[in-house]
């Protein structure tokens, strides 16, 4: 794959939609060594660039590339940043480069709820309404992008790992996969793909022994590593998983989320998640998570 953010990329421009991640992704360029600015207004973006060009042509060897964050915190940026990235790809010494992020409507609901900020489409309005407004006005920015990005499970750590590759003229591609163990009476996970109910396995919680410990404990390890239907699934499921990760990869699925779920999310689901890690953190082209969501539940 050719570098999106290769040594002749001298300019890129950030956008998509609030609350994707595009002040962490100007930090990881920064660090990548761009000299970065965040919320330039598009009246802006030619002035910019004039300078960005004209340090180019002075010094094109040592020069820095250059970054910038425009979005819908400028007023004016639907209305004017087409025509604006248009004559920014005519400036040939710069190669700009557009990238694009956005995140799933679970992901950018709980941000902003984490955050506590008012969407900028919808100051008095559900933050919902607000993040399906926005998606569907910037479709026509989305589709000038050279790169667009789903950070909907990228922790900050993921983020600028993902644009070092770009940088390095690697796709950020790779089934993200993750295992998330829960306990059934706290719900089922929302972004789960795909469920394995795991509540068949005799319950350690019964054991006085166990039942203040977790699926992490090596005492109810011991426990569930013995039993033959432990044994049964997890090769079943492995074999399952052995074949289906491909296929969702080969469809470009970027994201596959697995939960595993007991009653209490304690102790079968965290030891069957844990075992499955190991079985599947081998396979080709799989950038492997797990998440214990309800092991510090009361």
């Amino acid at each position: 794959m050719t570098s999106l953010l290769g040594t002749s990329t001298r300019f890129v421009v950030l956008t998509g939609q609030s609350g994707a991640g595009k002040s962490e992704a100007i930090h990881a360029l920064e660090d990548l060594g761009y000299f970065c600015v965040d919320n330039l207004p598009v009246s802006l973006l030619d002035a910019f660039a004039d300078g960005v060009e004209r340090d180019v042509s002075a010094d094109i060897g040592t020069q820095k590339p250059s970054a910038v964050v425009a979005d819908v915190r400028d007023p004016n940026f639907l209305t004017n940043f087409p025509t604006a990235l248009q004559e920014l790809r005519q400036r040939k010494t710069l190669n700009t480069v557009l990238v694009f992020l956005e995140a799933s409507d679970e992901a950018l609901v709980r941000r902003f709820s984490e955050t506590r900020r008012p969407h900028p489409f919808a100051p008095d309005r559900s933050v919902l309404d607000g993040i399906i407004e926005e998606r569907s006005r910037l479709a026509v920015v989305k589709r000038k992008a050279d790169h667009v990005l789903d950070t909907s499970d990228l922790t900050v750590h993921e983020l600028r790992r993902a644009f070092m590759q770009l940088s390095q003229g690697r796709s950020s591609a790779g089934l993200v996969t993750t295992l998330v163990s829960f306990g059934y009476k706290h719900g089922i996970p929302l972004e789960a793909d795909l469920l394995f109910d795991v509540r068949f396995l005799p319950n350690p919680h019964f054991e006085t022994k166990l039942r203040r410990l977790t699926g992490r404990d090596r005492p109810v390890q011991r426990y569930l590593d013995k039993l033959e239907q432990t044994k049964t699934f997890l090769t079943k499921a492995t074999e399952f998983l052995a074949f289906l990760i491909p296929q969702y990869a080969l469809e470009g699925k970027k994201y596959l989320t697995i939960g595993i779920g007991c009653t209490g999310g304690q102790h079968r689901s965290v030891f069957v998640a844990e075992r499955l890690r190991r079985h599947i953190s081998d396979f080709d082209g799989v950038r492997l998570r797990i998440k214990h969501r309800d092991v510090v539940k009361p």
